[in-house]
């Protein structure tokens, strides 16, 4: 008699076994695990690091079925994914915000405790992934956050950099750079997928042909192909179960070895192109003062592009459907002008790969579209020099000749004989040298355009970009910007954010306009004075900081007078300086000035080829010098450079704060996320009214800020 088959159980798509289990036993037992397994190392021989490792694994298994479940969920018909594209994310630490997006911190501090380890300890233990240089980078991170805490299915594309922003020292008052060298202990937040790979092409020519529909194409035949290889990082919202994609490209040569060089002793030959392909993503920012540093900034801005838009072809086709429909599936936004190729490089993936006409391409590419405008600085407006452009990307220049040619036929009809304007909005400058003008072709190749602050918004309108305004009026909006609470407050600032749920409740959190509810309690003196000792708190956490780091002792009792920004001469620590001179300079006069006493403390990192920034942070730690020594000022005024300021550093910075400085230039600062961050922490504002200054103070009051 014939043996009956048994009936297989279907393989559950996602492992729900006990590596999900979020019960302080079986976090214990995972963690566990993970010391034994992942790092191969009995608990009472394991270092610090080990320990990190094996908790942060602990907590990305939970990550895991809920990414996984959120990423198949992206391929359903009719759901639209945001697709950011940015040359930063300043991330920050990822294990502390795991775990309060999670609602699992006090239940993993409660089994360190148990386990006999301290846990700041192992928080101190990460590295900060230095993958932006300041605001731009953070914006791009608490926007991720943001979506997915919305649930809003979104994919953040950006670059892996090998060596991020430098580590800054202070030596003899000048700033000194340092190798950030970030992944040094490895990265266990990321997922490495070297099946996920696509070619990026520069240099070399264009060809045209028939092809056999007798149509006329043009082939781009490279000079040389570089590979980008896939680097996944998961982002959790806040107790949510949607879980987003990062997901960083990284370069390296198609062929890593040259056998032939190699066996007739040639070594350096053999390597050589897996080092060159490898810079394009070694260093973020690399100083462009040099033609080569020029050329090695646009490969890099080309290739995390090409790739990216390369992985959504792939991902659409994956889920089905023709391209005809792609805008509707993915909805891509260009943080300012650094992915602002994308624009020619869609058109060039539609139209040489996928074989569309011109003006089905071109429609898809404008629907696909969205600029941020970030600054209102024309040096930050990237144009990049025709030759260097054409040299490196031959087909993506001659798309953009035909999409200046159509788009200025377009001015000519609707603004006749009007010549200046034709010069002024061309996406080529003109003017002596030829540039190609990479707002502009963001902002043409765009369906919409936000500023990130009602002021800034209109001066876009009204002067850097009034011509465009002009013809397209509908495309031009304004979408201020903003910043995460969960980092900045909840993990930040434990000791208010349980005062404030104390009294509103946790709903605040994630809808900050809660904290409205506050206003009731401002006349209520025993929550203030609750307000001011958790003030002062954090001012005795910065102290002790403080004289850690740079020896300089501070009175925690003092006004604590703060700006932290990257240096720049438009962000004027200069003129903040001038006045710390001023005042020293009336004490000295007049030993009996009434001055309450005061410490200033400044922190942020100078461009390493921006010689200006880099006095001013000399001056400022000159100025400290003197006056931190002169006994006629003892007690009443104390200067401080808080050196590498960064987003793990910020946390102990924001919630000290009694003022906040910011003082940059009128009409300079688009936005400003940092003067958000200040407030939000209970210090007063002092600032121009510039960028989102103008909005605090609409919220706050003239009388408060």
């Amino acid at each position: 008699m014939a043996r009956k088959a048994k009936t297989k159980e279907p393989v559950p798509d996602v492992c729900m076994g006990s590596r999900s289990d979020m019960s302080l036993e079986g976090l214990r037992r995972t963690f566990r695990e993970h010391v034994f397994y992942t790092q191969g190392r009995y608990s009472r021989v394991s270092t610090k690091n080990d320990l990190y490792m094996a908790l942060a694994y602990t907590v990305r298994d939970q990550l895991l079925h809920r990414w996984i479940k959120s990423v198949e969920q992206m391929g359903r018909a009719g759901l639209k994914v945001v697709s950011y594209l940015s040359a930063e994310f300043l991330l920050g630490p990822h294990l502390e915000n795991n775990l309060i997006n999670l609602g699992i911190y006090e239940d993993v501090r409660r089994f360190a405790e148990d386990e006999g380890f301290d846990i700041q300890a192992l928080f101190d233990q990460e590295e900060e992934p230095g993958l932006g240089n300041g605001g731009l980078g953070r914006l791009a991170a608490c926007y991720l956050d943001s979506l997915a805490s919305l649930e809003i299915r979104a994919i953040g594309y950006g670059i892996r950099y090998e060596f991020g922003i430098f580590d800054q020292e202070i030596v003899d008052g000048w700033q000194v750079e340092r190798t950030d060298q970030w992944l040094r202990y490895g990265n266990p937040w990321e997922l490495a997928r070297p099946e996920i790979t696509y070619r990026v092409n520069f240099g070399g020519r264009t060809e045209s042909y028939v092809d056999d529909q007798g149509r006329y194409r043009v082939r781009w035949v490279p000079h040389r192909t570089v590979k980008g290889v896939a680097y996944d990082t998961p982002i959790l919202g806040y107790r949510v179960n949607t879980c987003n994609l990062l997901r960083l490209w990284k370069a390296e040569a198609v062929e890593s070895f040259e056998f032939e060089a190699f066996n007739v002793g040639d070594y350096y030959k053999a390597v050589d192109q897996k080092i060159s392909s490898e810079n394009i993503t070694k260093v973020l920012y690399p100083n462009d003062e040099p033609i080569q540093g020029k050329q090695l900034r646009l490969e890099q801005q080309y290739f995390f592009v090409s790739c990216s838009l390369q992985d959504m072809v792939r991902l659409y086709k994956l889920f089905g459907g023709g391209l005809g429909q792609f805008a509707s599936h993915f909805a891509i936004q260009l943080n300012d002008t650094h992915p602002a190729i994308g624009v020619a490089e869609l058109m060039r993936l539609l139209i040489d790969e996928e074989g569309m006409d011109w003006e089905t391409a071109w429609g898809i590419t404008v629907k696909t579209f969205g600029y941020t405008n970030h600054t209102l600085l024309p040096e930050a407006l990237e144009k990049w020099p025709v030759d260097l452009f054409a040299g490196l990307f031959p087909r993506h220049m001659e798309i953009i000749y035909e999409i200046n040619r159509r788009f200025l036929d377009d001015v000519r009809n609707q603004f006749p004989g009007d010549e200046e304007r034709l010069g002024r909005m061309s996406l080529i400058d003109e003017r002596g040298e030829r540039y190609v003008r990479m707002a502009h072709l963001a902002t043409v190749g765009s369906h919409a355009v936000n500023g990130v602050a009602e002021l800034h918004t209109r001066l876009l309108k009204e002067d850097v970009l009034r011509d465009f305004y002009e013809m397209t009026p509908k495309k031009f909006s304004n979408k201020t910007n903003g910043v995460t609470p969960r980092r900045f407050m909840v993990l930040s600032n434990p000791g208010l954010s349980r005062l404030i749920t104390g009294k509103i409740g946790d709903t605040w959190v994630s809808n900050p306009d809660e904290l409205r509810k506050l206003e009731k309690f401002v006349n209520n003196s025993a929550f203030c004075k609750q307000w001011r000792r958790v003030k002062l708190e954090n001012k005795q956490n910065l102290a002790r900081v403080i004289l850690e780091r740079t020896g300089i002792e501070v009175d925690p009792s003092s006004i604590f007078d703060i700006q932290v920004k990257r240096l720049h001469e438009y962000k004027r620590q200069h003129l903040n300086v001038l006045h710390i001179i001023a005042l020293y300079n009336r004490i000295k006069q007049d030993p009996g000035y009434d001055l309450c006493p005061r410490t200033f403390i400044f922190g942020g990192k100078a461009a390493p080829g921006y010689f200006m920034a880099k006095r001013i942070i000399k001056l400022i730690n000159s100025v400290g010098a003197v006056i931190n020594h002169d006994p006629d000022v003892v007690g009443r005024i104390k200067v401080v450079f808080f050196p590498d300021f960064n987003v793990k550093n910020a946390k102990f910075i924001y919630p000290a704060a009694d003022l906040s400085e910011q003082i940059s230039t009128a009409g300079k600062e688009a936005s400003g996320t940092g003067n958000m961050k200040f407030s939000m922490n209970g210090a007063l504002t002092i600032g121009t009214l510039d960028g989102a200054n103008v909005e605090i103070r609409e919220e706050v009051g003239e009388e408060n800020f």
